[in-house]
């Protein structure tokens, strides 16, 4: 048995869910997302328009598998649609900034150059105080991959903690040479 596949997804009052076929369409007011679901293999079930119920046809250890996933897929994507998904990023180090200009994210971070990076549609960014990056979006896959491109341009580094890190997150320090 699936722990996560076993609990039924509430939908919030904004939220409409649409099934054609194998294919959810789920509406929200930050956007619309559609999700495949092999209705071969799982029973799809919208109780009174409030839960969602997720069932494989026959449990063996593929399905069991499939199970979780596929109702993590569903919930992340009505989360998506009526919340939202964000992340917040830290540039620390002594001249880094960024800065949005029209579609292109600009950012200073200790080379010889500027580095642009091509913000993807259906991700916004921005930028607090020179040194803060806001990234949101309704797909989680997407917000999480845009973060994780940024933080890979200068990955924080352990003797002083310059780079790009999420807030929050802790850098394990190094001591450095000694005399």
């Amino acid at each position: 048995m699936s722990k996560i596949g076993k609990i039924n997804i509430s939908i919030p009052d904004k939220v409409k869910i649409l099934m054609s076929n194998n294919i959810m369409n789920i509406e929200g007011p930050l956007g619309k997302k559609s999700l495949t679901i092999d209705l071969e293999i799982f029973d799809l079930k919208i109780i009174e328009g409030k839960n969602v119920k997720i069932e494989p046809k026959n449990k063996n250890q593929n399905t069991k598998r499939l199970w979780g996933m596929n109702r993590s897929l569903i919930n992340n994507a009505i989360i998506g649609a009526s919340k939202g998904y964000e992340k917040i990023l830290e540039l620390s180090g002594v001249g880094y900034r960024a800065a949005i200009k029209g579609n292109i994210l600009n950012l200073q971070l200790g080379f010889s150059h500027d580095i642009n990076f091509k913000i993807p549609d259906g991700v916004s960014i921005k930028v607090e105080k020179q040194n803060t990056l806001i990234i949101s979006g309704t797909d989680k896959q997407q917000v999480g991959m845009v973060s994780a491109e940024i933080k890979s341009i200068r990955p924080p580094e352990p003797y002083k903690g310059k780079g790009i890190k999420e807030q929050g997150q802790y850098i394990l320090r190094k001591e450095g040479k000694k005399k």
